[in-house]
């Protein structure tokens, strides 16, 4: 039990030994800790008391050099803003103003007229058209154009089987048959009649015959001529074969587009059947109708511009003819105007109106309507310098549907974008946001 008793004793002053070593190193260790961190605050606030030392020699050097340095860059941004973005320029070669359509005129004086609007339609020029019929009946054995078709004076569009074509032939044949043997005859009479071996009466009788003959034969042969055959045909006529005879051929009587088309294969068409319609499309007429309240505005000779609309270009023309009468339902006269059609876009049946040239006054300064652009909340047109297209702010006085008079901001003789003018401000505009190619 004593035994047991001093273990426990032995086993706590060790316990107590352990303790109190383990806290003497621990306070020894910490307090080493704390006089290096010391050191390294008093190192590092050495180190940012000599750092704003220098940062404050630095500052005082730099503020003393920036009146010098901040007067240099404000005259630096001075010269940009009056020679950099500040330029309104377009810079574009001959070859680009053709790409983008750009068309330039030459400001000058000239005349503001005043317009009247009517409506009217595109129709086909009366004057050239060809309805084609056969002249003779028969049988469609040949079709050879159709809608569409462009086709030449002379043409062969169709060919008919016909018993009448082939009657008409022979009647012609038989009649140079008979005045052959007429001649002969009246020639054998006036010889005898000549040498008094035969009576005056037989040869009377026989020139008779022969004016008879010649009569019954010039009747066929313009039958023939009537059916489109020519002098040069009717003399081969006797060398054809007789397959021939009834074959008719349906050609055209003019150059131009075949419109309509009213025969097919085996039809017996008649002599007097349309058969064909061709026009020729390289004129139109447009009609218009005049109302009550502009007959007397309108005359012709009068100046024209067509518009059409829907990607059609405008085409100008001159009034050839206004109707003499006024019709009862719609109490308007018409008018003709007659226009070129080169390409074929003005096509018939197509609305269109007309503004015809009434009268008008001069001024000093006009321009088309299609010079004018909006460029910062003003009216400008581009004018033409040495540099490039600069956009002029102009003042605007009376106007029209198509041009405007310039009372300032554009002088006579200057030359600026007449069309196309929209491409100008677009190039403006895209290089105030940083394309420097215009600026």
């Amino acid at each position: 039990m004593k035994n047991k008793k001093n273990r426990y004793i032995i086993i706590s002053v060790v316990v107590v030994a352990a303790l109190s070593l383990g806290a003497f190193f621990w306070q020894n260790a910490d307090s080493e800790g704390n006089h290096v961190q010391v050191e390294r605050t008093t190192h590092a606030d050495g180190e940012e008391k000599e750092h704003d030392t220098h940062d404050h020699e630095e500052h005082s050097k730099n503020k003393s050099a920036k009146p010098d340095e901040q007067a240099e860059h404000d005259e630096h941004a001075e010269e940009e803003g009056e020679g950099g973005h500040g330029e309104e320029i377009v810079r574009l070669s001959d070859a680009e103003l053709r790409e983008f359509g750009v068309t330039l005129a030459t400001a000058q004086a000239g005349t503001l007229n005043q317009y009247v609007e009517l409506p009217g339609e595109i129709v086909l020029n009366a004057d050239r058209i060809a309805h084609v019929v056969p002249r003779v009946a028969g049988i469609v054995r040949e079709v050879r154009a159709t809608v569409g078709d462009q086709v030449k004076k002379g043409q062969l569009l169709a060919v008919l089987e016909s018993r009448e074509l082939a009657d008409a032939k022979a009647s012609y044949l038989a009649a140079v048959e008979r005045e052959t043997l007429a001649q002969a005859n009246f020639k054998r009479e006036e010889r005898l009649w000549e040498k008094k071996v035969t009576s005056e009466q037989e040869y009377l009788d026989a020139r008779q015959a022969l004016a008879e003959a010649r009569i019954a034969k010039n009747s066929t042969e313009q039958q023939l001529h009537a059916l489109g055959f020519t002098d040069d045909v009717l003399k081969e006529l006797p060398e054809h074969p007789d397959a021939t005879y009834t074959r008719f051929e349906i050609r055209a009587p003019l150059g131009g587009t075949i419109i309509e088309k009213h025969m097919t294969l085996g039809e017996n068409v008649g002599a007097e059947a349309d058969v064909f319609t061709i026009a020729d499309l390289s004129t139109v007429w447009v009609n218009l109708n005049i109302y009550q309240k502009d007959l007397v505005s309108i005359r012709k000779g009068q100046t024209v511009r067509i518009e059409i609309g829907h990607g059609i270009p405008s085409a100008d023309g001159k009034i050839a003819w206004v109707g003499p009468q006024v019709d009862e339902g719609t109490r308007t006269a018409k008018a003709r105007i007659e226009l070129s059609n080169p390409d074929g876009s003005l096509r018939p049946g197509l609305f269109v109106t007309a503004k015809v040239a009434v009268g008008g006054s001069p001024v000093g300064l006009v321009v088309p309507k299609s010079a004018l652009q909006t460029f910062e909340g003003k009216t400008v047109v581009f004018v033409r310098t040495d540099e490039g297209f600069e956009p002029k702010p102009v003042e605007l006085g009376r106007q029209n549907g198509t041009t405007v008079e310039i009372l300032s901001g554009l002088t006579a003789g200057q030359t600026y974008a007449a069309e196309g003018s929209f491409t100008l401000k677009a190039q403006l505009s895209k290089g105030a946001f940083g394309d420097g190619h215009n600026h």
